[in-house]
């Protein structure tokens, strides 16, 4: 070998051991700045938490879990560290009231920022759940809001009451005690369902078997956010090629779809065609208002509505169906309300839907419990004291309603399934339940989705019994929203004197 190749190896060599050693002094600096936080013991120097996390994730196992024993452990607020990034975790209803509840604390930018793109290919870009520019963010909700109020939803319960009713044909169809039923892919399709139609007045109909390919498509992105998530460098591994391609080709239709769909009605708008009064189109007229509304941002948030005003409504109404198959007082209590306020009609109204008191206390209870969104981020850019822990500017603060909804200093006796925690007339602790999160950027589709879980639960309770097949779980997957790992499948039958009106 000649002297300058063995040259050239050497001063390569003497690179690689000084970047090697420089980011060691980085991580140590690191280490040194964080360390007075309270946290559990780092697996490696380098790797930090990595591979407790890792380990916590296989098989889609439910990561939060590990979180609250370390919140049980390491008290209000933690650290954890991977590589050279650190997290901390703010289990306080100070903090969440401080820092969560502001219009000055962003979500942050890393965070969120890893959304943008999924595997090289647009995703939810700067949609409203992954904008981190707050200033940004609010023009984007001003538009929104319309479309999403009481008052527009309200015209559109027929709509509710028709998805809902083609589920209840279906399940009359297997009502016979016998079949076993997926309830949570059947409330999928609903779910999607309603969001295709009340958003963006299209047909999917999926429950008549409609060979559709969004339910596929939906279920790869989810997946495939997981797995970027822990190992973004996987599309450059030859045995995840498989993988990564058809996650891109899924996210390449979402958004196809959603142009087409974009485009077509702006178009109708444009020519003076009627128009569905649905959720896009009242989008796009609060968007002429406002002016210079990107096409792409448009887009981005059509993606974050499909996948979020779809999968967490199924998840919370699928996790309510799995837990009252268990509780046999709750289950009669809801018939007897349901019974009183809807009777034997076939159509819920929107005024029946604020009468549901104690649906509506069942629907908040399964949320504490099983919140389809576990938790959310904030940025802290400047140096804080919180719980009387000194902690430096610069990272995210990590809020979790299902690690607070499971603690006992929060929730008396939190593992029992108790509508009674939120009785009107209870108290209440404050800011430690946000399953749709706190401030001002709370979830925009909470009406929404308790509308549509209200409609479908109380019409499954006038009409059916069920009873939760022998050998299924009540574990808990985590796929980036929390779902019934097992999928809830349930006989089914017709719930006594259970007829009708027309």
């Amino acid at each position: 070998m000649s002297g300058w190749l063995l040259t050239l190896l050497f001063l390569a060599a003497l690179l690689c051991l000084l970047l090697l050693l420089s980011y060691a002094a980085y991580v140590k600096y690191v280490h040194l700045k964080f360390d007075h936080i309270p946290g559990p013991p780092r697996d490696s120097f380098f790797l930090g938490h990595a591979p407790t996390l890792s380990k916590a994730l296989e098989s889609y196992r439910n990561i939060h879990d590990t979180v609250l024993q370390w919140a049980e452990e390491y008290g209000p607020i933690f650290r954890i560290n991977i590589f050279h990034r650190v997290a901390i975790y703010a289990i306080s209803p100070e903090a969440i009231k401080e820092y969560l509840m502001s219009p000055q604390c962003p979500k942050d930018p890393y965070t969120y920022n890893l959304f943008f793109y999924l595997f090289g290919k647009r995703f939810l870009g700067k949609g409203l759940i992954t904008d981190s520019d707050n200033e940004h963010w609010y023009k984007q909700r001003r538009i929104m809001n319309p479309a999403f109020s009481k008052t527009y939803l309200g015209k559109v319960m027929g709509l509710f009451n028709e998805k809902a009713e083609q589920m209840m044909e279906k399940l009359e169809e297997k009502a016979d005690g016998v079949q076993e039923v997926g309830f949570h892919a059947m409330i999928n399709c609903v779910t999607l369902d309603v969001i295709a139609k009340v958003a963006f007045g299209m047909e999917l109909n999926l429950l008549d078997g409609s060979q559709t390919p969004f339910p596929h498509a939906i279920a790869m992105v989810l997946k495939g956010m997981i797995h970027y998530i822990q190992k973004p460098y996987m599309q450059y591994m030859p045995q995840h090629h498989k993988f990564v391609r058809e996650v891109q080709k899924c996210t390449d239709l979402l958004r196809k779809t959603g142009k087409e769909c974009i485009q077509k009605r702006k178009q109708a708008i444009q020519n003076g065609e009627d128009v569905p009064q649905d959720i896009l189109t009242k989008i796009l007229e609060c968007a002429e208002q406002e002016g210079d509304y990107d096409d792409d941002l448009m887009l981005d948030n059509f993606i974050t509505f499909f996948i979020a005003g779809q999968e967490t409504t199924a998840n919370q109404l699928s996790f309510t169906v799995m837990e009252l198959t268990r509780q046999p007082e709750i289950m009669a209590k809801l018939r007897a309300e349901v019974d009183e306020v809807v009777g034997l009609k076939r159509d819920i109204s929107f005024d029946d839907l604020g009468k549901l008191q104690y649906v509506t206390q069942v629907l908040k209870e399964s949320l504490r419990m099983y919140p389809p969104a576990p938790g959310t981020t904030r940025y802290l850019a400047e140096d804080a004291v919180i719980e009387g822990v000194r902690v430096p500017g610069g990272v995210p603060l990590n809020f979790s309603t299902y690690v607070m909804g499971r603690m006992d200093k929060f929730f008396k006796d939190p593992y029992t399934f108790d509508p009674e925690r939120f009785n009107p007339m209870a108290p209440k602790p404050d800011h430690c339940y946000f399953p749709f999160a706190l401030g001002p950027r709370s979830c925009l589709g909470q009406v929404f989705s308790q509308m549509e879980a209200k409609v479908v639960l109380a019409k499954l309770l006038q009409r059916f019994e069920f009873s939760l097949v022998s050998g299924q779980s009540y574990e808990i997957m985590d796929m980036g929203t929390l779902r019934p790992r097992d999928g809830v499948v349930c006989t089914v039958k017709p719930r006594a004197g259970a007829a009708r009106e027309e």
